[in-house]
């Protein structure tokens, strides 16, 4: 008699659980501010609670950092990075970027205690948090205006570029110490919470913009419609200005990037972009040291194409059907004998994005039946 241990010639079917692919994190920002622990030591913060445990000296501190950390949970954020510098130098924050290298999660960075320095200082610090950001190609900075309207178009011409975002003016918050005078800090950690938040509602393809800020009281100063138009010239880095609108609250009135190139003058397009080599360096890593053949190059476009109609799926790049919205390549043309000597495998891909309508125009016809918009 046969058990059922036993098995019986044959074809088998057995049912397969797929393994998930790690989840790709994005609204991850790394925060370097000044504390008295744990120093260039990532720390992963999910609670506010958690910061304050791992950083006691800041509770009464009239730095930056704790409050731009608590903006963040406030504003929809849910996982950060802490990184403590011993002081507010260049070397020191030099020596703390380099610390985050190791940090796989994360895609942004802030630097809210950077902005107690002079403007000077500010602008060389920002710029190198910029570059910082260049060179690691997975990471978007969230940079803080100065505190001062005449100063922020200085500002902006000295900043350059395309993984980075100025955001102003600074937002008051209520003072825990002083309840009848409220704190003016750098907006970087609630902006931060809204990039996370639009991610998880939206998509990184969704513009982190017209999103009303919580936890604020005011602004340390209002802009005008012209005066956010001086400080946005076309073709050339802008500022992503926080408005108060009536009826509406305070909302972020700005989609901006450092970047005078028109094809990464958009945040979300930018960090579209950024998201797509992450995914690739997480996923497509197991090809390293394949033979640079044609079965490497099928494997390469069809995993490529994969992502990209997800990405289409999601309406992160725009055209009626796939093969208007991207498009991959990766054969004998994209690599050539001469490039395969130099063991270099080359994909070509090109994605159509959706762009942010930051202009919507009506036409308003007057007639004798009333006013209508059309």
């Amino acid at each position: 008699m046969q058990t059922k241990e036993q098995k019986i010639p044959g074809i088998e079917l057995k049912d397969i659980v797929p393994t998930p692919e790690p989840e790709l994190l994005t609204g991850v920002p790394v925060f370097f501010g000044l504390a008295d622990e744990h120093h260039n030591e990532p720390q992963k913060v999910t609670l506010g609670t958690q910061f304050d445990h791992y950083f006691p000296s800041l509770r009464e501190s009239e730095e930056y950092l704790r409050d731009a950390v608590k903006g963040f949970f406030d504003n929809g954020g849910r996982l950060c990075y802490v990184i403590a510098l011993a002081d507010n130098t260049l070397k020191a924050l030099q020596e703390g970027l380099e610390a985050s290298e190791i940090l796989e999660n994360i895609d942004l960075v802030c630097v809210p205690d950077i902005m107690l320095k002079t403007e000077a200082e500010i602008v060389q610090m920002q710029q190198t948090v910029l570059e910082h950001c260049d060179r690691m190609g997975d990471r978007f900075a969230i940079l803080d205006g100065l505190n001062d309207i005449g100063k922020l178009n200085s500002q902006r011409q000295q900043l350059s570029s395309l993984n980075g975002a100025l955001y102003a003016p600074w937002l008051k918050i209520e003072n825990l110490t002083n309840s009848s005078n409220p704190k003016s800090i750098p907006p970087c950690g609630h902006i931060a919470g809204i990039y996370a938040s639009s991610d998880r509602t939206v998509g990184i393809h969704g513009a982190p913009a017209n999103i009303e800020l919580e936890g604020v009281l005011d602004l340390s100063f209002s802009l005008t419609p012209t005066e956010q138009a001086q400080l946005n010239p076309e073709n050339e880095p802008g500022i992503n200005c926080i408005r108060s609108l009536r009826g509406r609250g305070i909302r972020v009135w700005g989609v901006r990037t450092l970047s005078s190139l028109s094809e990464w003058q958009y945040v979300n397009v930018r960090r579209l972009f950024i998201t797509f080599g992450r995914w690739a360096n997480q996923n497509l890593t197991d090809t390293v040291f394949e033979p640079n053949d044609f079965r490497l190059w099928v494997r390469l476009e069809r995993e490529l194409s994969v992502y990209c109609e997800s990405l289409w799926q999601q309406g992160a790049i725009q055209g009626a059907v796939p093969q208007e919205a991207f498009y991959v390549k990766c054969d004998e043309e994209t690599n050539p004998p001469e490039n395969r000597e130099m063991g270099q495998v080359i994909a070509e891909v090109g994605l159509a994005p959706t762009i942010p309508g930051e202009f919507i125009q009506l036409l308003l016809v007057q007639s004798s039946s009333g006013i209508t918009l059309t």
